[in-house]
């Protein structure tokens, strides 16, 4: 399963993520073996590869023919991609998706090898030995999609609120796939308003976006309560060549799916839908607006990470994890700490839950931050992060790196950098990042959210209360940050599920549920707070490099242990988060 709704109905597309693979590990004893393997896999949930780190490949047969199209929805951490024994495109990070096209393929079975390389090295600036599990293999879906001359490769439609009503700035990206100019047209339709036609010209093998502004008038609002979506759909039209091959070939060759009854018109051989929410996030002194509304954030830091999947989570298995977190109150999640597969925020946007959707960096040090590949790495990630997922109402914030040098000189220009990029793709939602420097941190300035990563009561013995007000106050009189909207992005305490102890210690359940009480209600009942996600909802694996200091090789922060047995603490969090309202 790719997408919750259909994407296509013109295009053919073939989810290759729903029959068996064959995976085979390059190195170490069991280095040329064959195993079957479903896709998504990560190969740390097969028997013989718990602890695997090296290169494996994923392999499968597909037929077809002429130009074609293959999307991975995410391979960790690198991929090589080889179709009948050709390289056809490589990738770097697990969490963003890419795709290869291949032109001209004959008619007939190929082979398609996914090489997939889960090792820490030089080269790779964001996937380092870290406090959560870099898993190995091909995580998310794999799609395959047959093209005929042009495609459209992605629709942008951010809403926009006007004194008159609502209205959608579109941006429509159409790929040439051919060595000769083509002509046609462009037709957008959104959900209850007409269509809206371009005429187009495409140079031979190059790429166009087409903007345009759609006027929707008075339309249901997106909302945590009303998670009205509107599809928004796009066809490509070409103009016919010579038809003296007949009807039937030109088809065949422009990829499309019917005949049109005036061959002057034009072959409709493309489209693409994709769904939008009309509603409009913004800050305004030191609130979050939510059409309007303050927000209270009651959220959680999430990661992809499961003991039978390990980061490639099944569909029913992530609406798990949502059912879970809604129980417990909350409104908000956060994707600690890279982008998600694509359905859970559908999901999200259908259950009206908020998203905190950040790029791939977490507690990297200055030295760490002058790899030569980071900025490279790091701005790839908020490129492809938000291409894919900018239509998605239900993500209200974007972040970068999480408690890295923003302490420091270089550090400021980095995050300048990104802040900068991701204002040059979407102006429509404010930006953060999680900080962990205590008064320390000269980045404020740059966002237009200030958040905090806090844990009083577990890694010093300061009252909660007393630790989030004189944080808050710092930032409200002594930083850049002042007069801003102000989040508290983690804190919580750790707790080994099953020990249980009335002498209240550190790793009890019965400290968590105290330290977590406290925490949240210091957080919430600070006058000027938007509000909290807790770190974090479930147990998870953690690099192995980290196991000095984290009982079990797994953060035991969740409110859930890792098979999501709810520990005393999941009480406590449901009482106080069912008792604060969604606005402020």
């Amino acid at each position: 399963m790719i997408r919750t709704f259909k994407t296509n109905k013109i295009r053919k597309v073939t989810e290759l993520s729903d029959s068996l693979w064959r995976f085979s590990p390059c190195d170490g004893e069991f280095a040329g073996k064959v195993y079957p393997v479903t896709v998504p896999c990560c190969w740390e949930s097969l028997p013989d590869f718990a602890a695997y780190r090296g290169v494996g490949v994923f392999t499968k047969e597909f037929q077809t023919k002429g130009n074609v199209r293959l999307v991975f929805k995410g391979v960790s951490h690198t991929a090589r991609i080889c179709v009948d024994g050709k390289e056809v495109g490589t990738h770097y990070n697990a969490y963003t998706p890419f795709s290869v096209e291949i032109r001209g393929l004959e008619n007939g079975i190929h082979r398609l090898e996914v090489y997939a390389d889960n090792r820490f090295s030089e080269e790779s600036a964001l996937h380092v030995p870290n406090d959560y599990m870099s898993y190995g293999g091909i995580s998310r879906g794999v799609v395959l999609e047959e093209l005929g001359e042009a495609y459209i490769e992605y629709i942008h439609a951010v809403p926009v609120r006007e004194e008159e009503g609502w209205s959608v700035k579109t941006a429509v990206k159409v790929n040439s796939l051919s060595d000769k100019d083509l002509t046609g047209s462009l037709k957008l339709k959104l959900e209850g308003c007409e269509a809206a036609v371009e005429n187009l010209t495409l140079k031979a093998g190059e790429s166009t976006v087409v903007e345009k502004k759609i006027f929707a008038g008075d339309v249901e609002e997106w909302s945590m309560e009303v998670t009205r979506l509107y599809e928004i759909s796009a066809e490509l039209s070409l103009l016919l060549p010579d038809l003296s091959n007949g009807l039937d070939a030109v088809n065949s060759s422009w990829g499309a799916q019917s005949c049109p009854k005036d061959a002057a018109e034009g072959v409709v051989c493309d489209d693409l839908t994709e769904r939008l929410g009309f509603r409009e996030i913004k800050t305004e002194g030191r609130d979050i607006l939510l059409n309007g509304k303050k927000l209270r954030i009651k959220g959680f830091c999430r990661h992809e990470d499961h003991p039978m999947f390990g980061c490639a989570l099944p569909f029913a298995a992530i609406e798990q994890d949502l059912q879970i977190a809604k129980d417990l109150g909350a409104n908000a999640m956060r994707t600690s700490h890279y982008p998600n597969d694509e359905l859970f925020l559908d999901l999200c946007d259908e259950q009206g839950i908020l998203v905190w959707e950040e790029n791939h960096a977490r507690g990297l040090s200055l030295e760490q931050m002058q790899n030569p590949n980071f900025e490279r790495q790091a701005e790839d990630c908020i490129r492809e992060m938000i291409t894919a997922h900018i239509n998605h109402p239900s993500i209200i914030i974007w972040g970068i790196l999480n408690e890295c040098a923003s302490e420091t000189e270089y550090g400021y220009e980095c995050y300048k950098k990104q802040y900068d990029l991701i204002r040059s793709m979407d102006t429509s939602r404010p930006r953060s990042s999680s900080s962990c420097k205590f008064k320390t941190d000269i980045c404020f300035g740059l966002p237009e959210i200030v958040s905090y990563n806090l844990y009083p009561e577990w890694y010093h013995d300061t009252p909660a209360a007393e630790y989030v007000k004189d944080i808050y106050d710092w930032v409200q009189t002594d930083s850049e940050g002042s007069g801003k909207p102000f989040l508290v992005t983690e804190i919580g305490a750790g707790a080994i599920y099953g020990y249980r102890t009335p002498t209240m210690c550190k790793w009890s359940e019965e400290y968590q549920a105290k330290a977590l009480e406290d925490q949240i209600t210091g957080v919430l009942e600070q006058e000027g707070c938007s509000g909290i996600f807790i770190w974090q909802f479930c147990d998870v694996r953690i690099s192995f490099e980290w196991f000095s200091t984290r009982p079990r090789t797994m953060n035991n922060k969740g409110i859930v242990d890792e098979y999501r047995r709810r520990k005393l603490s999941y009480d406590v969090v449901k009482r106080l988060y069912h008792s604060y309202s969604d606005y402020r």
